[in-house]
């Protein structure tokens, strides 16, 4: 048996995570890690104690349901929960991270994003390289031996 290389292995993890989503229009998981260690996951749902789309529906506006908190700002949100500290570390994320969430990713000092698929904002790839920030496109699936 293979090993899977540390990349392969968080995103394995981000997927795993995605499972938990609530939102049937895209389920998409986080994870956030630091020296190998896993620091904090998240996947999209809705907001703490609110009911989930999966049981009252999407709430719609331009597009994009807005019941949800993407699960890169869960991830944050929960490091920031435990008191983790974010800087110089990497995300694992499904999808690549709306703008929204690139900037939340940049300002809690991440460092790196590897996503599985991309997802829609091209203006995230102009502001990353601008910034530095290293964008991993990984794939969903391992690549064939």
């Amino acid at each position: 048996m293979k090993r899977v290389s540390w990349e392969r292995y968080f995103m394995n993890l981000a997927i795993q995570a995605a499972t938990r989503s609530t939102c049937p229009r895209k389920s998409v998981g986080a994870v956030i890690v630091r020296d190998r260690t896993v620091l904090s996951t998240g996947y999209n749902g809705s907001l703490r104690g609110a009911p989930h789309c999966t049981e009252v529906g999407c709430l719609m506006e331009n597009e994009h349901c807005i019941r949800t908190v993407h699960a890169e700002a869960n991830a944050l949100v929960q490091a920031a929960h435990n008191g983790v500290r974010l800087e110089g570390a990497e995300i694992f994320v499904t999808a690549s991270p709306c703008f929204n969430c690139f900037k939340l990713i940049v300002n809690a000092g991440i460092r790196r994003v590897c996503y599985g698929e991309f997802y829609r904002d091209d203006k995230v790839l102009r502001f990353a390289d601008e910034l530095g920030i290293e964008m991993v496109h990984l794939g969903l699936e391992e690549p064939s031996q």
